[in-house]
């Protein structure tokens, strides 16, 4: 663990939070996780799979003052890359042009990535630093979705620190409208093969060799 971090959850237990869980009974909870190896540092299959089926997330971005920014960035299923064990990247989209991530990540590379499952009522938070890569076509071209009809500005490569989950408690079950289209047009289908085969049945029925 770099600077004066002990174990990988201290990225975000800093003596003040430390402080603040003693005083209301949670830091001996914590404690046994930082005993057992804190928080995960690198990319298991877990986080791997879940990465591969994210489309949406939030970036946590700080200027050199301190002051706190967070950009909404999604893309199809995938496209968050997973380079190695300890780094993740995607393709920057184009957007509103107001560039404030990439500022602050050019004073201060400290980022944290959020992510929020609503299907299956799971979060992910992961610490790390980040930086903007600008001159790398190749990399851009790897990093973009097939198909995918946006224009990729650059790419942004992260690397973690540590990550961790949350509990379920307090999320809202979501569903992505593709998803429930998807489910309906399934429904639907089933339904349509089931009203053929009662209209079929109610023929049968109403045959004459079957009447008596």
């Amino acid at each position: 663990m770099s600077g004066t971090h002990v174990y990988s959850s201290d990225v975000a237990f800093t003596p003040a939070v430390k402080a603040i869980q003693t005083r209301k009974g949670s830091r001996q909870s914590y404690a046994h996780v930082e005993e057992n190896g804190g928080w995960r540092t690198e990319i298991d299959d877990n986080l791997a799979e879940f990465l591969a089926h994210t489309n949406s997330f939030y970036l946590a971005t700080a200027s050199t003052d301190g002051q706190p920014y967070i950009q909404h960035r999604g893309g199809p299923k995938g496209f968050i890359k997973v380079l190695d064990k300890h780094t993740i990247a995607f393709a920057d989209f184009s957007g509103n042009r107001q560039y404030i991530t990439q500022g602050n990540l050019t004073e201060n590379p400290k980022a944290n990535i959020f992510i929020m499952d609503y299907v299956h009522r799971r979060r992910v938070k992961i610490w790390g630093t980040a930086k903007v890569v600008e001159d790398d076509p190749a990399l851009l071209a790897s990093m973009m979705p097939k198909g995918y009809r946006a224009r990729p500005e650059q790419v942004i490569l992260f690397a973690i620190a540590a990550w961790d989950t949350n509990c379920p408690q307090h999320i809202p079950q979501k569903f992505d409208a593709a998803d429930v289209a998807a489910a309906l047009a399934e429904q639907n289908v089933k339904i349509a093969e089931l009203e053929a085969e009662l209209a079929d049945l109610r023929k049968t029925l109403s045959s004459p060799g079957l009447t008596r």
